[in-house]
């Protein structure tokens, strides 16, 4: 059971990273542009707060990293379990205020996982 949640984990943290490369780096390009369906003028505008939101979403995902390596089991779960709340949080708050696909793409899946950390 837990290399599955390690696996989830690690599938919520690389959705992260992806997060920020596409909030930090890709916002203004054609493929952030299609995803976030805004023009190149309004996502040119909100760049800087785009280009904030990746960062915390890099920060989401180097403490579920940090969870994965951290030696001691205790402490590692109560890490896992932290950042994953923080991420249901998140996704949660996006859902209700930008896109009900937030909802499913981020808070779901750290949801599912928290709900198997808890469990095991």
């Amino acid at each position: 059971m837990s290399l599955l949640i390690n696996c989830l984990v690690g599938f919520v943290a690389i959705q992260h990273v992806g997060f920020l490369v596409l909030e930090m780096f890709l916002f203004t390009q054609p493929i952030g542009l299609k995803i976030f369906r805004q023009t190149a003028e309004q996502a040119q505008i909100s760049a800087v707060l785009a280009a904030n939101q990746g960062l915390y979403n890099g920060f989401l995902a180097a403490g579920l990293v940090w969870a994965l390596l951290h030696p001691a089991p205790d402490v590692a779960t109560q890490l896992k379990m932290f950042f994953l709340g923080c991420v249901v949080v998140a996704g949660l708050y996006g859902a209700y205020s930008v896109s009900i696909k937030i909802l499913i793409m981020q808070a779901l899946p750290a949801a599912v996982t928290l709900a198997l950390l808890i469990l095991a």
